[in-house]
């Protein structure tokens, strides 16, 4: 999520405008609000108690809606991670009012100023989400973490858990984790490694004001707590969707790998932004390269994001391989349900493996039917996030027509030529005429439309 300081109420007065456009929704219909209520009411029953176990939960420092709480031990040479999920099938009945307004929104949508929920705060902020120091209903699945990093689904069941704490990215200490934290951790990225893997987490875009009263554009580096918190999701995802695809069923995160003129351009944007990546080094092997602290590398590895192919969802077939290509295996989203709609199910599915039981064919029809409702929430989702950050660069640019940037072109198609600001960190077209991938030019900012949402450049070298 974007976070911005607005003292001309600029982006204030633009978000709205994308709410309105986009129909965000501001809040829920009567009755969803009211089965709300009555499902945080009720006593939780058919869990097993976990409660003496030393959960913890790792989020943002602000965040309310809690989806994972852990606790790691020891198992000889293995790791083992319980790892708690917030049980929102629980709360949620099938075709009731709250089932089919989470159909209808997919995921939660993020903007800077705010959300707009897949399900009501009174749940995903309030009782399904795993605040401390209160009993919460969850699914806990076991997973075994070798020595080389190799994840295995141990086992899955319902249980009440209590979080000992709420630990914040900001602010958490070494001290504060399990032994075994950091571990676990260094054997997930060993692994990656080991796979070729080319994850590339994206970091959070931030509008700041100068002290001459001027917004810049930056990058927030992504956390060392926040990098190693999301091996465990990692972990246990990857463990989920061998255990599904093992039981020829579930749902799958799939993207397919990057294509030349991809890396083509990502090889030019890294050249914009002054870095060195060298001729015989793949994609994957530059990435690793990259240190998340520096805005540079934070700004490209923001474009390997918006340049690589999209990720989808696929339900099992017989005979496919599913296959994530930034992941360099088979992938599952199991570990976000108050956000993300699919994770319900998935998680269903293989509470359902985990205890010998077959999923119900009921289940397998809802795998088909998720792909394209999740298409359609993402989609939402992307243009509300690219018109947010269109409409931070605008604001970020304006009053400064008539300034020249250093920029690199980064492809040429029938729109013309994509550029790269080197300072700051935007993405633009010119004219393309007379123009070649990787050349590097001189642009003039000739208008900065905030209300629009648009910069216009034209080249003058």
């Amino acid at each position: 999520m974007n976070v911005l300081i607005d003292r001309e109420r600029a982006l204030s007065l633009g978000l709205a405008d994308i709410r309105t456009q986009f129909a965000v929704p501001a809040s829920f219909p009567a009755d969803v609000l009211a089965e709300a209520e009555h499902a945080a009411a009720r006593s939780i029953s058919g869990h097993a108690d976990w409660t003496e176990r030393p959960f913890l939960t790792l989020d943002p420092q602000a965040s309310t809606d809690l989806d994972q709480a852990f606790c790691i031990e020891r198992d000889c040479a293995d790791l083992i991670l319980h790892y708690a999920i917030a049980d929102v099938a629980w709360f949620v009945a099938s075709n009731d009012a709250l089932d089919l307004e989470s159909w209808k929104r997919g995921e939660t949508i993020y903007l800077p100023d705010g959300k707009a929920s897949l399900y009501p705060g009174r749940l995903s902020e309030n009782a399904a989400s795993l605040l401390p120091n209160v009993d919460r209903p969850s699914v806990v699945f076991t997973v075994r973490i070798d020595p080389q990093g190799k994840s295995s689904l141990d086992g899955a069941a319902r249980a009440i858990v209590r979080s000992r704490a709420k630990l914040a990215y900001e602010t958490v200490k070494p001290t504060d984790l399990p032994e075994d934290f950091a571990e676990f951790s260094r054997r997930t990225q060993s692994a990656e490694d080991s796979r070729g893997a080319a994850r590339v987490d994206a970091p959070e875009q931030e509008v700041t004001v100068d002290a001459h009263g001027h917004f810049t554009l930056s990058f927030r580096p992504q956390l060392v707590a926040e990098a190693e918190n999301a091996s465990l999701s990692l972990a246990a995802n990857l463990a989920i969707a061998d255990a599904l695809l093992a039981h020829r069923t579930g749902l799958f995160r799939v993207m397919p790998g990057p294509d030349e003129r991809a890396i083509h351009r990502l090889r030019h944007s890294a050249k914009a932004l002054g870095l060195t990546w060298p001729k015989n080094a793949t994609l994957e092997q530059f990435e690793r390269g990259l240190d998340g602290v520096d805005p540079r590398h934070a700004a490209f590895r923001a474009a390997v994001r918006r340049a690589g192919p999209k990720a989808s969802y696929a339900p099992y077939q017989d005979g496919v391989v599913p296959w994530h290509s930034a992941m360099a295996a088979t992938y599952a989203h199991a570990t976000a349900p108050l956000r993300r709609l699919a994770d319900r199910y998935v998680i269903e599915a293989a509470l359902q493996i985990a205890s010998g039981k077959p999923v119900p064919d009921e289940l397998d029809a809802i795998f088909q039917r998720l792909p394209a409702v999740m298409a359609k929430a993402e989609e939402k989702a992307a243009q509300i996030e690219r018109a947010a950050l269109n409409l931070a660069e605008a604001v970020v640019l304006e009053g400064r027509e008539g300034s020249r940037f250093a920029a690199v072109v980064t492809d040429i198609d029938e729109r013309g030529a994509r550029i790269q600001l080197s300072d700051p960190a935007v993405v633009a077209r010119v004219d393309g005429k007379g123009a070649a991938a990787g050349d590097m030019i001189t642009v003039q900012l000739t208008s900065a439309d905030v209300a629009r949402r648009q910069l216009t450049f034209e080249r003058i070298d």
